[in-house]
C-alpha cells in the first residue's frame, strides 16, 4: 500500500473572515530578485476552510493542503497561533 505524499504546511495573517466557514490567509516569503540580488518580500493570498468560525483577522494562523472543497478552497486551518 502507497503511503500518500506529505502536505504542505503555511504559515499566514488571516485578512479576511467575512466567509461562513471560510477565511482568507496571506502567506508572506522572501526572495531575492534575480538580476539585482536585492531581498524582495513577496505574499500570496488563499482561501482556507475554517470549520469553527475561530480565526479572526489579524490572527497568525497555521495552514494544512488538503482535497479541493470548494471551488477556490484548498486549504484547511490547523491551529490560530495568537494574534
Amino acid at each position: 500500500m502507497e503511503s500518500r505524499a506529505k502536505r504542505k504546511d503555511r504559515t499566514g495573517t488571516v485578512v479576511s473572515d467575512k466567509m461562513e466557514k471560510g477565511i482568507v490567509v496571506r502567506i508572506d516569503r522572501t526572495t531575492k530578485h534575480s538580476v539585482y540580488g536585492r531581498t524582495i518580500r513577496k505574499s500570496t493570498k488563499v482561501m482556507v476552510h475554517d470549520e469553527k468560525n475561530q480565526a479572526k483577522v489579524g490572527d497568525k494562523v497555521r495552514i494544512q493542503e488538503t482535497k479541493p472543497i470548494s471551488k477556490n478552497k484548498r486549504w484547511r486551518l490547523t491551529e490560530v497561533l495568537g494574534k
